[in-house]
């Protein structure tokens, strides 16, 4: 396990402009990768939009870093950069807004997925009963409850 960086303590104006400037890059260059996600699966390239993974997920946690340190400086900060605190929230707003918007892409992908594999289940499970004259009533298997043939997905697409 990496050893944890050094808790930043804000002394004088220099260092509280430099802890407001790296988490609003942070959170810029997040907010970056989150965008081009949302339009490579808006898009319908899930593979394009989950490459940056390892880059988001060091991204986020020096961000939460970031944010931990902003937290415990936020009387330093008040007083000595008071317009970069403002500009702090704003930007927070915005990427607020960026992964609300990346979440219901998400969700809304996961949603037509799962739609799309359970129809497909439907029809081969009603293709797989025998057909018969009357009522659409499965025959009665002398070895028990008939089982579902299991559906195969392909990752190669």
């Amino acid at each position: 396990m990496a050893p944890r960086p050094e808790p930043v303590r804000v002394a004088d104006r220099a260092t509280a402009d430099r802890l407001i400037a790296d988490t609003l890059g942070q959170m810029r260059d997040l907010a970056g990768i989150l965008d081009r996600e949302s339009a490579h699966v808006r898009a319908g390239r899930l593979r394009e939009g989950l490459a940056e993974e390892e880059r988001k997920a060091a991204l986020s946690s020096a961000y939460m870093q970031g944010l931990e340190a902003v937290k415990a400086n936020a009387v330093a900060l008040a007083r000595l950069s008071p317009g970069g605190i403002a500009d702090l929230r704003e930007a927070h707003r915005r990427f607020a807004a960026a992964v609300e918007t990346n979440q219901i892409v998400l969700a809304t992908a996961r949603s037509v997925s799962e739609s799309l594999m359970k129809s497909l289940s439907a029809d081969l499970a009603r293709a797989a009963q025998p057909q018969v004259y009357g009522g659409q009533r499965p025959a009665a298997s002398p070895y028990g409850a008939v089982r579902a043939t299991p559906l195969v997905l392909s990752r190669s697409l």
